[in-house]
C-alpha cells in the first residue's frame, strides 16, 4: 500500500485558532524518515511523488483565495480555516499565483498537507511571517523563498525537515540533468523534486531544457535553518551560492550520502 492509499492521520491541533475549530487536522502519513529518531547509518529519502489535482474542490477554492487576497491588498493570508478537512487534505502544494500576493506580510500554513512550496513564494516582496508549522509532510523549501527579503520571522516544524540538527534525515540524491530535452512545466517531481521549473533559482535566467542543475543548501531563513532545493541553469550558477549555515554541509551538495555533521 502507497502513502497516497493510506488513511489520513489525525494529529493534535496545537494552534487551533489558525485552523479551524476542529479537535484535528487530517494529514496523509509521511514515512519519509523517521521524525523522532536520529536516522540510522545508511538511510535514504527521496521526494513525495503526489502530483496536484487541479479539478480538486479544495484546489478551486484555494485559488479563488488567493484572487480575493490580491485583489484586496490584504497584509494576511491564512487560507486554510476557509476550507473544510477534507478540501485542506486536497492540497500539497501552493498554486504559482501565490507569487501574485505582493502586499501580504504574514503566510500562516499551519497543519497543512503540503509537499511541496513553488519558487513563486519568492515573489511575495513583503513578506515578513512565514509559518507553515505542523506541516510534517513538508520536508523542504524553494531557494527561491531568500528573495523575500523582509522575512524575519518563520515556525516551521524544524524535526520534519531534512537534515535537521536534532536528527539529520538525509537528504535526497540529487542526479545531474541528462540529454534528453524535458517538458519543464511538466517533471516528475518524484526525480526532481517540483512538477515545473523555468528560471534559475540563482540568476532568475531560462533553465536549460534539458533540466535544472540541481543541489541542497540548508541556509538561515528568517529564524530557522532549512533545507533549501536549488534549480540553477548552469554549474556556474550552483558555483556562485553562498556557503551553508554553520553546523551544517558548508557547500552546496546533491545529497545522498553525503556525511553530515553529527546531531546536536
Amino acid at each position: 500500500m502507497t502513502d497516497e492509499q493510506l488513511p489520513a492521520q489525525v494529529f493534535p491541533n496545537r494552534f487551533p485558532e489558525a485552523v479551524d475549530s476542529a479537535p484535528g487536522v487530517p494529514q496523509d502519513r509521511c514515512h519519509c524518515f523517521n521524525q523522532v529518531r536520529v536516522s540510522p547509518p545508511g538511510a535514504a529519502t527521496s521526494f513525495h511523488a503526489e502530483i496536484q489535482d487541479t479539478s480538486a474542490p479544495g484546489w478551486l477554492r484555494l485559488l479563488e483565495l488567493i484572487e480575493e487576497a490580491a485583489a484586496d491588498g490584504r497584509e494576511e493570508f491564512r487560507p486554510l480555516p476557509q476550507l473544510s478537512p477534507e478540501e485542506r487534505r486536497q492540497i500539497v502544494t501552493l498554486p504559482a499565483s501565490i507569487g501574485r500576493l505582493t502586499a501580504v506580510r504574514t503566510l500562516v500554513l499551519y497543519g497543512s498537507n503540503l509537499v511541496r512550496i513553488p519558487p513563486a513564494i519568492g515573489d511575495m516582496t513583503s513578506l515578513e511571517e512565514f509559518s507553515p508549522y505542523t506541516s510534517r509532510r513538508l520536508h523542504w523549501f524553494p531557494y527561491e523563498i531568500t528573495r523575500c527579503g523582509r522575512l524575519v520571522n518563520s515556525t516551521v516544524s524544524t524535526r520534519s525537515i531534512f537534515g535537521n540538527y536534532k536528527y539529520r534525515p538525509p537528504f535526497p540524491r540529487l542526479l545531474p540533468p541528462g540529454d534528453t530535452v524535458l517538458d519543464l512545466g511538466s517533471l516528475t517531481p518524484a526525480r526532481w523534486g517540483t512538477t515545473a521549473t523555468h528560471t534559475c533559482s540563482v540568476c532568475t535566467g531560462p533553465i536549460p531544457a534539458t533540466g535544472p542543475h540541481q543541489a541542497w543548501l540548508s541556509q538561515v531563513v528568517a529564524t530557522d535553518v532549512l533545507p533549501l532545493l536549488v534549480n540553477a541553469c548552469s554549474q556556474a550558477c550552483l558555483d556562485a551560492l553562498p556557503s551553508g549555515a554553520k553546523g551544517y554541509i558548508p557547500t552546496p551538495h546533491r545529497g545522498g550520502a553525503i556525511e553530515q555533521p553529527p546531531p546536536r
